[in-house]
C-alpha cells in the first residue's frame, strides 16, 4: 500500500486540475482510498465524482483500473482527463490502439484505465491485470451492480471475481442514484464494509424543477416543449417516450429555427457516434432522444432537461434531469406528463417478476408523489433518498407559485362509486355525466340515470372532476381498462371505505383563450423567478464574449469540445480578474498546469489586446 501525505493529494489538485481545494465529500472519499480501504460514494452528478479517483491514481503507485458502463462515457472522460495531463486510455471494441494500449499498461505508462464489465471479466482482461501494479479500482454507475437499482446490468455481478483476487487494491464504488435498498445491495454485490459508505447529499441547488400537465394530443405536447425552448437558451436534452417520437418532436423544433436533432437505438452506430460527437461539441443544439442517450454524455453546460413523457422511476428522473448543469450554472429541468403514462406503467407492473413487484410500485408510487405534491418537489425528490430538506426551496414552480390544497376525499368516494356502479368501463366523459346529472342517449340507454350516484356532483366540484381522476389513476386507486375506459385499482379500497384520504393541489382558471395562447401559457407558468444560484454569464461584456469566441476558435480547430478546455465559469473570472501574465492565470480555479502550458497564451492575448485596445 502507498500511502501519501494529505499535502500532496491536496498539491495534485492544484497542480493537476487548478482548484485550491476539495468540495463536499471528495476529500472524505479520497482519503479512504489512499488509506487503501473500499468505499462506496454516492455523490449528485456535478459534484466531482472522477476526481475521487483520479487523484489518489495519480498520487499512488500503478494505474487506476475504471470500470465504466459506457464507450462514449469513458471516451469522454478519457478526452478531458488527457486535457489536464492525466495519461488516460481505453481498451474497448472501439479502440484501434488496444496493443498499444496494453502495452503502455504493461510499462506503467498510464495513471487511468477505462474498460467495460464485460471485459473486465474477461480471462485475456485478467491475464493483462497480473502484468503491472494496480492503484486502484473504481466502478462507476455502480448502482448498475444492484437488482433493487433503477439500471441493472448483469455484467456488474461479474466484477466480484476480479476484485477479491485483488483483495489488497482499493475498491471504490461510485453512483449518484441509489435508494437505501440499492445501497446495501452495492455495498454486498461489491465486498464494500458498510462503514465505507459515504453519502455526500443528492440536492443539485442549479436546477429548477417543474412539473406540468401535458397538452392533450401529440401536436399539444409538441407545441409545449416548443414554447419552453422559446426561453431556454443554450444546449438541452428533450426526452421522449418512443424513435417516432424523438424524429418528430426534432422536426417541429427545427422548424422553428433552432438547431436540433435526434437519437435512438434504431439508428446506426454511426450515425448515432456522430450525432452524440455533434451535440457534444455544440453550444446550443437541442438533442430529442430516447433514454438510450445521456450516460454516456461527459458535457457539463447541459442548460436543461425536458421529458415529454413520464421517466421510469424516481431515481431515472433524477439522474437525467442531473445531466443538465453541471458546470453548476443555472439549469432547468421540465417534466410534461398525462394520465395515460401512469395508466401504462402500471399495466406494465403485471409484467413484473413477483419478486421485483413491491420495489417497482414503491417506485412508481414515489414518481407519483412527485408529480402530484402541491409541495416543494426538491423537498419530495431530496426525501425519496433519505435526506431532510427544508420544506421549500424557493427554485421549484411550486415553490415559485404555490397552489392552494383541496381535501377530495369525498368527492374521490363519489367517483369511485359511480366508475364501480356503472361497470367499470366506461371513461371519464361518460362518468362525468353521470355525476353532474347529464342525460344523453347513451346514458339512459344504460339505465345510468337511475343510479343513486347521479347528479350528485355540482358547483365547484365539477370543474374538479378530471384533475381528481389523474391524481387517482397516478396513485393507483383507478386503472385504465384494455379499451380506454376507467375500473378501480388495488388503492381504491382504502378510499372507499373511508380509511384514507384524497387531497389535490387546485387546478388554476379557466380563461377564454385561444389554444395556442393558452398551450403557451403552460409553459409560461413554469418560468423561473430569479434565483440565488451561481452567476449567469455576463450579458454585453465584450472581454467575456472574446473569450469564448477563442475558446470556440481553438477548440474548433482541436476538434474538441469547448468546455474541455474551459468551463464558462473560468472565463468569467478571467473576465473578471483580468490576468495579463501565466502567473496571474495560473491562479484562477480550474486552470490546472497543463491546460495554462496549452492554452494560457493565447487567453492571455486576448486580455491583453482587450486591456490594450
Amino acid at each position: 500500500m502507498d500511502v501519501v501525505d494529505p499535502s500532496d493529494i491536496h498539491a495534485i489538485l492544484r497542480r493537476t486540475f487548478g482548484f485550491p481545494g476539495f468540495r463536499g465529500q471528495q476529500e472524505a472519499v479520497i482519503a479512504r482510498v489512499m488509506r487503501g480501504q473500499h468505499s462506496l460514494a454516492l455523490m449528485p452528478t456535478g459534484a466531482g465524482k472522477s476526481l475521487c479517483y483520479q487523484v489518489p491514481a495519480l498520487a499512488r503507485r500503478g494505474t487506476a483500473i475504471v470500470i465504466s458502463p459506457l464507450i462514449a462515457l469513458m471516451h469522454d472522460q478519457i478526452r478531458s482527463a488527457s486535457a489536464a495531463g492525466i495519461r488516460a486510455a481505453s481498451l474497448t471494441s472501439a479502440d484501434s490502439d488496444n496493443a498499444a494500449t496494453a502495452e503502455a499498461f504493461r510499462n506503467g505508462a498510464l495513471d487511468l484505465l477505462y474498460v467495460a464489465p464485460e471485459r473486465a471479466a474477461t480471462s485475456g482482461f485478467q491475464a493483462l491485470l497480473d502484468c503491472a501494479e494496480i492503484a486502484l479500482f473504481a466502478i462507476d454507475e455502480a448502482h448498475c451492480v444492484s437488482e433493487w437499482g433503477h439500471d441493472f446490468r448483469p455484467d456488474y455481478r461479474g466484477l466480484r471475481p476480479m476484485l477479491d483476487r485483488f483483495a489488497h487494491v482499493p475498491r471504490l464504488a461510485l453512483t449518484a442514484t441509489a435508494d437505501p435498498a440499492t445501497r446495501v445491495d452495492i455495498l454486498r454485490q461489491l465486498g464494500i464494509p458498510d462503514d465505507g459508505l459515504i453519502i455526500a447529499g443528492f440536492d443539485r441547488p442549479n436546477i429548477r424543477y417543474a412539473i406540468t400537465l401535458r397538452g392533450s394530443g401529440r401536436d399539444n405536447a409538441t407545441r409545449q416543449i416548443t414554447d419552453l425552448l422559446a426561453r431556454l437558451p443554450g444546449a438541452g436534452i428533450v426526452y421522449a417516450s418512443s424513435r417516432k417520437a424523438t424524429e418528430d418532436i426534432a422536426a417541429q423544433i427545427a422548424r422553428t429555427g433552432r438547431e436540433a436533432a435526434f437519437y435512438h437505438a434504431g439508428l446506426d452506430p454511426e450515425r448515432r457516434a456522430a450525432t452524440q460527437a455533434a451535440f457534444v461539441r455544440s453550444e446550443s443544439m437541442v438533442m430529442v432522444a430516447t433514454i438510450a442517450f445521456g450516460m454516456g454524455i461527459d458535457k457539463p453546460d447541459v442548460r436543461f432537461v425536458i421529458h415529454a413523457g413520464l421517466p421510469k422511476s424516481i431515481e431515472a428522473y433524477y439522474q437525467e434531469t442531473g445531466r443538465a448543469g453541471r458546470d453548476g450554472d443555472p439549469a432547468e429541468a421540465h417534466l410534461l406528463w398525462g394520465v395515460s403514462d401512469f395508466s401504462r406503467a402500471r399495466q406494465w407492473l403485471a409484467e413484473v417478476e413477483p419478486e421485483r413487484l413491491a420495489g417497482e410500485q414503491m417506485r412508481l408510487n414515489s414518481l407519483a408523489a412527485l408529480v402530484e405534491t402541491p409541495e416543494c418537489r426538491r423537498a419530495v425528490l431530496l426525501r425519496h433518498f433519505g435526506e431532510h430538506p427544508p420544506l421549500r426551496c424557493s427554485n421549484c414552480d411550486n415553490c415559485d407559485n404555490p397552489p392552494r390544497v383541496v381535501d377530495a376525499s369525498e368527492l374521490a368516494r363519489k367517483l369511485l362509486s359511480a366508475v364501480y356502479r356503472t361497470g367499470q368501463s366506461f371513461g371519464i366523459g361518460h362518468i362525468e355525466k353521470v355525476l353532474t346529472g347529464q342525460s344523453d342517449e347513451r346514458v339512459t340507454a344504460r339505465a345510468h340515470d337511475k343510479l343513486s350516484v347521479f347528479g350528485i356532483v355540482a358547483g365547484e366540484d365539477t370543474a374538479l372532476l378530471r384533475p381528481l381522476t389523474r391524481v387517482l389513476v397516478a396513485r393507483g386507486m383507478l386503472a385504465a381498462t384494455e379499451h380506454g375506459g376507467l375500473m378501480l385499482g388495488p388503492e381504491a379500497r382504502a378510499v372507499l371505505k373511508g380509511e384514507a384520504g384524497v387531497t389535490i393541489a387546485e387546478p388554476p382558471p379557466k380563461t377564454r383563450r385561444t389554444r395556442r395562447a393558452r398551450d403557451g401559457a403552460r409553459g409560461a407558468q413554469a418560468a423561473p423567478n430569479p434565483a440565488p444560484n451561481p452567476a449567469p454569464n455576463p450579458v454585453g461584456n465584450p472581454l467575456f464574449e472574446a473569450l469564448r469566441i477563442k475558446r470556440k476558435e481553438l477548440a474548433s480547430e482541436h476538434g474538441i469540445p469547448a468546455y474541455v478546455i474551459f468551463h464558462d465559469s473560468v472565463l468569467r473570472d478571467m473576465a473578471h480578474r483580468c490576468p495579463e501574465t501565466l502567473a496571474e492565470l495560473g491562479t484562477i480555479p480550474g486552470v490546472g498546469a497543463k491546460k495554462l502550458e496549452t492554452w494560457g497564451g493565447e487567453f492571455c492575448t486576448v486580455i491583453r489586446s482587450h486591456l490594450n485596445g
